[in-house]
C-alpha cells in the first residue's frame, strides 16, 4: 500500500472527537485509556500490521478531507466531520475492546466451591483453597513472573535463579526464586508459611523479613508489624510449637503491641492507662521474654517488675 501523508488528517479527526463530538474537555480517564491503549497497541502489535491498518481507517476517510474545487458549505463539511468522528470512534473501540481482551486483559482462577489447582506456563503450581482468586497478566512469565492473590493458596514455585516469582497478595508480597509455600488471609491477619527452599516477605513499613524452611512471617493482624515464627511439631500431639525468631513494631500503640507479647510469650503485662495508646517503634530479635520486656520498658521510660509470669510496668 502506497504510504501517504495522512499525519494532519489524522490529528484532524482526533480533535472532532475530542471537542465537537463530546461538546467537552476530555477527561482524565478518558485520556489515561486512550494513551494505554496506544502505548500497548504500539508496543506489542506488530508495527507493519499497525501502520497499515492505520492507513486503511485513514483510506476511508479520504473522501471528507479532500481539498474540494469549490468551496463547501459549513454544514456539509460538519456533517462529513461527524461521521469520520464516528467511524474513527467505533473502530478504536470494537478493535481496543478485541485488542485488550485478547493481547492485555489478565487471566483469572477462582476457587468458587472447593480447591483449584492451576498451571502456571512456567511450570509452577497453585493451589488456590476454596474462595480464593489468582490473577495473571498475559505478559507472564516475563523476566520477573508476578501473580495477584486474593485469599489462601499453596505455591509450588519452579525454580529460576534469573527470574523472581512474585506473589502480590493484600498489603504485602511473597518474593521467591522456587519454593513451596502458602499464603493465609484472612481479614487482617496475614501469613506466608514456607515449607521448602527460602522466601522474602514485606508489607508497608515493616522492613522484608527472610524466611528459611519451616518458618512462619505473620502480622497478627496489625498494620505495620511483622513477625518471624520458627515452627516444630509437638512429639506426641503433632501439633506445631512456635517460637519467636524476630518481631517489631513501626508506630503501633504499645495496647497492641502488649496483646502480642503476652499472647507468644505466654506472660502477662500491667501498665499505666495512659500508655496504651502510646505509638511503639521497635525490633525484637528471639530472646527470652525478659530480655524484651527489658527493651521495651527502657523504650518507653518505665521500669519493669516481674512476678512469676506477670510483668509491671511502673513510672
Amino acid at each position: 500500500m502506497k504510504s501517504q501523508p495522512y499525519k494532519n488528517t489524522a490529528a484532524f479527526v482526533f480533535k472532532l472527537w475530542q471537542r465537537e463530538v463530546s461538546e467537552e474537555k476530555i477527561s482524565e480517564k478518558e485520556d489515561e485509556l486512550l494513551n494505554q491503549w496506544k502505548n500497548q497497541a504500539e508496543k506489542d502489535l506488530d508495527k507493519i500490521h499497525m501502520t497499515q491498518s492505520k492507513e486503511r481507517v485513514l483510506s476511508s476517510l479520504e473522501l471528507y478531507f479532500s481539498k474540494p474545487v469549490k468551496p463547501t458549505p459549513i454544514y456539509q463539511l460538519k456533517r462529513y466531520a461527524y461521521t469520520a468522528a464516528a467511524v474513527v470512534i467505533l473502530l478504536l473501540s470494537v478493535g481496543g475492546i478485541l485488542t485488550y481482551t485478547t493481547l492485555f486483559k489478565p487471566d483469572t482462577y477462582t476457587a468458587n466451591t472447593g480447591n483449584r489447582k492451576v498451571y502456571l506456563a512456567d511450570g509452577s503450581v497453585v493451589t488456590l483453597l476454596k474462595g480464593a482468586e489468582l490473577t495473571i497478566d498475559k505478559s507472564f512469565p516475563g523476566s520477573t513472573r508476578i501473580v495477584n492473590l486474593k485469599g489462601d493458596a499453596v505455591f509450588s514455585v519452579t525454580k529460576s535463579k534469573t527470574h523472581p516469582f512474585i506473589v502480590r497478595a493484600d498489603g504485602f508480597s511473597t518474593r521467591v526464586l522456587g519454593t513451596v509455600f502458602k499464603i493465609s488471609q484472612s481479614g487482617k491477619d496475614k501469613s506466608v508459611h514456607l515449607y521448602e527452599g527460602k522466601v522474602a516477605v514485606s508489607s508497608a513499613g515493616t522492613e522484608v523479613s527472610y524466611l528459611k524452611p519451616n518458618q512462619k512471617w505473620t502480622n497478627f493482624g496489625i498494620a505495620h508489624t511483622a513477625a518471624v515464627l520458627s515452627l516444630t511439631p509437638e512429639n506426641k500431639s503433632g501439633k506445631q510449637k512456635s517460637e519467636l525468631v524476630s518481631l517489631s513494631f513501626n508506630d503501633v500503640s504499645f495496647r497492641e503491641v502488649a496483646e502480642v507479647m503476652q499472647a507468644n510469650y505466654k506472660i502477662k503485662i500491667v501498665y499505666p492507662k495512659e500508655m496504651a495508646d502510646k505509638r511503639i517503634t521497635a525490633d525484637f530479635t528471639g530472646g527470652a521474654a525478659d530480655d524484651n520486656m527489658e527493651a521495651l520498658a527502657f523504650i518507653l521510660g518505665l521500669e519493669v517488675h516481674k512476678e512469676d509470669h506477670i510483668y509491671t510496668l511502673k513510672k
